[in-house]
C-alpha cells in the first residue's frame, strides 16, 4: 500500500512538497533494473566514469539558483548563504582527481613464478540514506565515489528534504548517466527495512540519528550487508588560555548557531580556559546579538527557522531543563521573533555542568554550553564525557600540544583553529555512538569496494 510523503515547511507551516512512495514490488523492480546495470557501469574505464558523475554535478551546480529557495523552503536555511554547490563541487572534483590511485591495484609481487595484486571490486548496488540538513553535500559524500567506483546507486532521501534526491538524479540524467544506474526512490520506514532485510542492496551508507543507524543495523541482521553509519554528535570546542581569542569566538560561535545548529559537526559544547572566560562570553555575547532571526527567504535573515517545530522543541525543553537545574542564560531572547515554532531565538548557557541534557544529548539547534576549565587534563575529561565523538575543535597557537590534546580525544576528527568543516582529503568518521565507517578520502573508495586477490601461478 502506498503512502504519501509530506514535506511541511518551516518557513510558515505550509505543505511545500508531497510525493506517493512505492510499494514493495514496485521497489524491488526498481532496485532490479539498478542491479541489472551494474556490470555494464562498472565494465565502463575509470575516466568514462568520472566524466559523467562531474558532468552530472556540473549539471546539479546549473540548478543552483532555484536549488537556493527550494532549500529554504524545505529545510530554513538562509538564502543569503548561496545553498551547497561549493562544497558539493569541492567533494566531488576532490573524489575524482583521487580515483585513479585509490582504485589502483596493489601490486604485492611479481616474480618467475608468480604474478600477486590486490584489485579493488564495487560492491554492487549503494544504498544512500540521506538526511535534511545539508541535503546535498551529505549524498555527494557517497554518490560520487560509489558511481566513480563502479557501484550503482539507489539514493533516498529524508522527508523534510524531499525534493533532492529527485532533483540530484535528474541533473546527473540530463548530463547523459545511463538509467538506472543511480536512481531516487520515495520509500516509508517499513519497506525500507523489508528491502534491505531481504538483502536487496551491497552496501549501505546512512546519516542520521542514532535510532535511525539502529533501525538499519537491526533491519540487516544475518545478511552481512556492510553499513556505513554517520549518526549523532556532540562536537566540543577546547578554547586554551594562548588561543586567538576573536578567530575562536568567531568560528566556534558560527560553528554552534550556524544552519540554525543543524550541523552534524556544530559546535555543541564549549570548554574555556579559565583566564579567557570571562572575555570569551563577552565576545560571544555581542556575536549572537547580531543574528537576525527570520524569514529565510529575506536576504537579511542570518538565521532561519529550525527545520521543523518539533526539533525547535526538543532545544527549548533542553534549555528550560538546564535552566531549572541552574543554568544562566547569556541572551536576552526577547531581542529575538522567537514565535514558538520553528523560529528559534539562539542562546548561549553558562553555569551548566554534565548532568544537564544539553550538555550531553544532540542538541541540534542554536544553542550552545559553556563551561570553565583550568587545564588540559580538566578539559580532556570533559570532552571525552560523552556518548559520542565526531570532531573536537582545539584552538591553541602550539601545534604540538595541539596534537597531544586531540591524541586523548575520542573523536574522528581533531580540528585546530578551525571548526565545522569537512576536508574530502581526510577520513570523514566517528566513535561511539556517532558510528561506524569512513567516508570521502582514500578511505571512502575502501569502504565502496571489497578488495579481491589474484593469485597467479604462471606456467613455464
Amino acid at each position: 500500500m502506498t503512502k504519501t510523503l509530506t514535506c511541511i515547511s518551516p518557513i510558515d507551516g505550509s505543505v511545500f512538497a508531497e510525493r506517493e512512495t512505492l510499494d514493495m514490488d514496485t521497489a524491488r523492480a526498481r532496485i532490479a533494473r539498478t542491479r541489472a546495470a551494474q556490470s555494464a557501469w562498472a565494465a565502463r574505464p575509470l575516466q568514462d566514469r568520472i566524466d559523467l558523475v562531474m558532468a552530472g554535478v556540473a549539471a546539479v551546480g546549473a540548478m543552483n539558483d532555484d536549488i537556493v529557495p527550494e532549500l529554504a523552503w524545505m529545510m530554513g536555511r538562509p538564502v543569503r548563504y548561496g545553498g551547497e554547490f561549493g562544497g558539493f563541487d569541492e567533494r566531488a572534483r576532490h573524489m575524482a582527481g583521487i580515483a585513479e590511485a585509490a582504485l589502483g591495484d596493489i601490486d604485492v609481487g611479481e616474480d618467475a613464478g608468480f604474478k600477486r595484486y590486490i584489485r579493488r571490486i564495487a560492491h554492487g548496488v549503494v544504498f544512500v540514506v540521506a538526511p535534511w540538513n545539508y541535503p546535498y553535500m551529505t549524498a555527494i559524500n557517497t554518490v560520487a565515489p560509489a558511481l566513480i567506483a563502479g557501484n550503482t546507486v539507489v539514493l533516498k532521501h529524508a522527508t523534510q528534504s524531499l525534493l533532492v534526491g529527485e532533483r540530484m538524479v535528474r541533473a546527473f540524467r540530463e548530463a547523459g548517466l545511463p538509467e538506472d544506474v543511480f536512481v531516487n526512490v520515495f520509500l516509508d520506514h517499513d519497506t525500507t527495512a523489508g528491502l534491505i532485510a531481504e538483502n536487496a542492496f551491497d552496501f549501505i551508507n546512512f546519516t542520521g540519528s542514532v535510532g535511525g543507524g539502529r533501525a538499519m543495523e537491526r533491519a540487516a541482521a544475518g545478511t552481512f550487508t556492510g553499513l556505513g553509519l554517520e549518526l549523532g554528535g556532540k562536537d566540543p570546542g577546547y578554547v586554551m588560555e594562548d588561543a586567538d581569542l576573536d578567530a575562536a569566538v568567531d568560528t566556534l560561535i558560527d560553528a554552534a548557531m550556524f544552519n540554525s545548529g543543524q550541523c552534524c559537526c556544530g559546535i555543541e559544547r564549549i570548554y574555556v580556559h579559565e583566564n579567557l572566560f570571562d572575555t570569551f562570553l563577552e565576545k560571544a555575547k555581542t556575536v549572537v546579538e547580531a543574528y537576525v532571526l527570520g524569514n529565510p527567504l529575506d536576504p537579511a535573515t542570518t538565521l532561519g527557522p529550525m527545520a521543523h517545530s518539533r526539533f525547535a522543541d526538543v532545544v527549548r525543553d533542553q534549555i528550560a531543563e538546564a535552566v531549572s537545574r541552574g543554568a544562566t542564560p547569556v541572551i536576552d531572547t526577547a531581542r529575538f521573533d522567537d514565535d514558538g515554532g520553528a523560529y528559534l531565538a539562539p542562546q548561549i548557557l553558562i553555569d551548566v555542568d554534565h548532568a544537564m541534557t544539553v550538555m550531553r544529548k544532540e542538541s541540534f539547534g542554536p544553542v550552545v554550553g559553556v563551561m570553565k576549565v583550568t587545564s588540559d587534563d580538566e578539559a580532556v575529561a570533559l570532552m571525552n564525557d560523552s556518548a559520542f565523538g565526531l570532531t573536537a575543535s582545539l584552538w591553541t597557537r602550539d601545534l604540538d600540544r595541539a596534537v597531544r590534546v586531540g591524541d586523548r580525544i575520542e573523536t574522528g576528527t581533531v580540528f585546530m583553529n578551525r571548526a565545522d568543516y569537512l576536508d574530502p582529503g581526510l577520513c570523514w568518521t566517528g566513535c561511539k555512538n556517532t558510528g561506524r565507517g569512513g567516508g570521502l578520502s582514500v578511505i571512502g573508495y575502501h569502504s565502496l569496494t571489497r578488495p579481491k586477490s589474484y593469485h597467479l601461478k604462471k606456467v613455464t
